[in-house]
C-alpha cells in the first residue's frame, strides 16, 4: 500500500538547520509532484514547498523562501526539505503530500525553540 514515512524532525536553536526526509512507497514516485505542508498548534495546516516531477521546478510559501529548501531523488524514492535560518514560528508538525492523492505521511515535529 502507499506509505509516505517523514523523518528527521526534532528540537532545534533558533538559527539552526534540519533536514527532513520522506521515504515513498507503494506508487510511482517519480510521476508524482510533492509538498511538505506543516500545521503550527492552533492553525490551519499550510504549503511549506512543492515540486515537480523531475525535480525542476519549485515553489515556497512567502515565509520560508529563501531559508528552506526542497529536493527530490526519485531514484530513492525520497523527497526532503533542507531548512536553515530557523525561527521559533518554524514550530509545527510537517507533513509530506503527493499533490493530486488522497495519501499524506503522518509528520514529524519540528520545535525551534532556545
Amino acid at each position: 500500500q502507499v506509505q509516505l514515512v517523514e523523518s528527521g524532525g526534532g528540537l532545534v536553536q533558533p538559527g539552526g538547520s534540519l533536514r527532513l526526509s520522506c521515504a515513498a512507497s507503494g506508487f510511482t514516485f517519480s510521476n508524482s509532484a510533492m509538498s511538505w505542508y506543516r500545521q503550527a498548534p492552533g492553525k490551519e495546516r499550510e504549503l511549506v514547498a512543492a515540486i515537480t516531477r523531475a525535480g525542476g521546478i519549485t515553489n515556497y510559501a512567502d515565509s520560508v523562501k529563501g531559508r528552506f529548501t526542497i529536493s527530490r531523488d526519485n531514484a530513492k524514492n525520497t523527497l526532503y526539505l533542507q531548512m536553515d535560518s530557523l525561527k521559533p514560528e518554524d514550530t509545527a508538525v510537517y507533513y509530506c503530500y503527493a499533490i493530486g492523492s488522497r495519501y499524506w505521511g503522518k509528520g514529524t515535529l519540528v520545535t525551534v525553540s532556545s
